[in-house]
């Protein structure tokens, strides 16, 4: 049977008491645009649209043709909660003061507006299938903000078939399953399958759809079939520079001793099952798509899919997140809909997560958005996606005692570890985007280490 959590609409009277109807209420004004809001766990650059030579994802690679895609979208905090709080919430992970995925958001939240009870403030029906927050406890969610909230959890049948810990049980969380049963003995399937009903459903508002698939974030769980899609042999791994060590020891997290004794038996596999959830989150995306266009509401509804962070799959040999590393803090990002005049257009327009809400705060029209927002609205770049945005991107990371705080721009990425007192980095990302030398150190670009220094620091 499916455990499912639902929170209903009684969090919805007290939401009633504080917010205004905005536009999105104004039955004088043009009918609002629906949002689509999809997140998607752990996702890097391995979809069909950025280029990747194997990974088979045709309905997101539509839905690029159908919208523009962001090249340049950075996160601010390379891991789920960090980023999800910042995101959310407009601010930065510094300003949330939220810099792991232990602390909850509702300790720091007090009286500030999240971005889905800003869109319920305005009149908008909001349902959260999913991760959204970082989970649906009340600690890390803002049950204020959904008329309804679900989560969902893998049938019996659901939880059979082949698996294997790639490191021999040493990470708990290193293994992959192809399992039996079809997308909706998954949590990821049943969360589609409510979507495409909440879709094909009488809507008397408009709605903000937050939909958060949890693949391919590990355990690296979806049908058999997804996993027969990759042959090991098609799964090549990713070659390291000769010799290359990390510059400092907490360039990358720990556990790298464990990925160090990785065969290649065991990195084919986590490629392909990584791939293999990715191809299943696909499929997820394709059913919502589809009742979107069946329904009739394709064309007013506002489409935003992207990963919450990036991901190395073996570059620097490392097999996760938490770096700020280009692999890192890059993630795709996805805008289709009516502000959409530019189809298939791959922007080169770089921004930061923290933009989004006030990005879609403003292609929605929304009143009463807190001025507090540390993001920066990139509307125009929806409207015109030949223009450019950002010059620079930030993003830290927690190492327990110290922080790690890196900018980059379309050139060079810096990083300093403890203000500079534990380390710095810094990489020519045009002749070496996977940022393998760093030149900190060296004399001759002491003017560029002073320059993104300044950068990195300027208010």
């Amino acid at each position: 049977m499916r455990n499912v959590l639902i929170i209903s609409a009684l969090f919805g009277l007290l939401s009633a008491c504080t917010g205004g109807q905005g536009k999105a209420g104004d039955s004088s004004e043009q009918e609002p645009m629906n949002v689509l809001f999809i997140v998607i766990d752990d996702l890097t650059t391995t979809l069909g649209c950025f280029d990747h030579p194997v990974v088979q994802t045709p309905n997101i690679d539509q839905l690029a043709s159908d919208g523009i895609l962001f090249e340049h979208a950075y996160c601010n905090y390379a891991v789920c909660g960090p980023s999800r709080s910042s995101f959310l919430t407009g601010l930065y992970p510094e300003s949330i003061n939220i810099l792991d995925n232990r602390k909850g958001l509702q300790s720091e939240l007090g009286d500030r507006v999240t971005m889905p009870y800003l869109f319920k403030q305005n009149g908008y029906y909001t349902m959260s299938l999913g991760k959204i927050f970082h989970t649906g406890e009340e600690k890390h969610n803002d049950f204020k903000a959904w008329d309804e909230i679900y989560g969902y959890s893998a049938t019996e049948l659901g939880r059979q078939g082949e698996k294997r810990n790639m490191t021999g049980g040493e990470l708990k969380w290193c293994w992959w399953q192809a399992t039996e049963g079809d997308d909706e003995d998954q949590p990821d399937g049943q969360i589609a399958a409510k979507a495409v009903e909440f879709i094909k459903s009488d809507h008397a508002q408009p709605f903000f759809l937050a939909v958060g698939f949890h693949k391919p974030h590990d355990p690296f769980i979806a049908p058999k079939k997804y996993f027969d899609m990759y042959p090991l042999e098609d799964c090549d791994p990713h070659i390291l520079p000769e010799g290359w060590e990390p510059p400092y020891p907490h360039t990358l997290p720990g556990q790298t001793e464990i990925f160090n004794r990785f065969t290649e038996q065991d990195k084919r596999e986590f490629l392909r099952s990584y791939f293999a959830c990715s191809s299943f989150m696909d499929a997820q995306v394709g059913k919502l798509m589809k009742a979107l266009e069946t329904s009739g509401q394709l064309d007013n509804t506002l489409v935003v899919f992207f990963g919450d962070h990036g991901y190395h799959l073996g570059e620097h040999n490392w097999w996760n997140k938490v770096t700020i590393y280009e692999k890192g803090t890059n993630a795709p990002f996805i805008v289709a809909g009516p502000p959409v005049t530019e189809k298939g257009f791959r922007s080169q327009a770089m921004f930061e997560f923290v933009d989004i809400y006030p990005t879609l705060a403003e292609l929605a029209g929304l009143e009463e958005v807190p001025t507090y927002l540390e993001g920066k609205s990139f509307a125009e770049v929806v409207a015109d996606p030949s223009l450019p945005f950002r010059s620079e991107v930030r993003a830290i990371v927690n190492r327990g005692q110290m922080l790690g705080r890196t900018v980059k721009n379309t050139v060079w990425r810096y990083t300093e570890w403890d203000n500079g007192n534990k380390g710095r980095e810094l990489y020519d990302q045009e002749i070496d985007p996977l940022e393998y030398n760093n030149l900190a150190e060296d004399p001759a670009y002491a003017d560029e280490v002073a320059a993104m220094r300044e950068l990195l620091y300027a208010e």
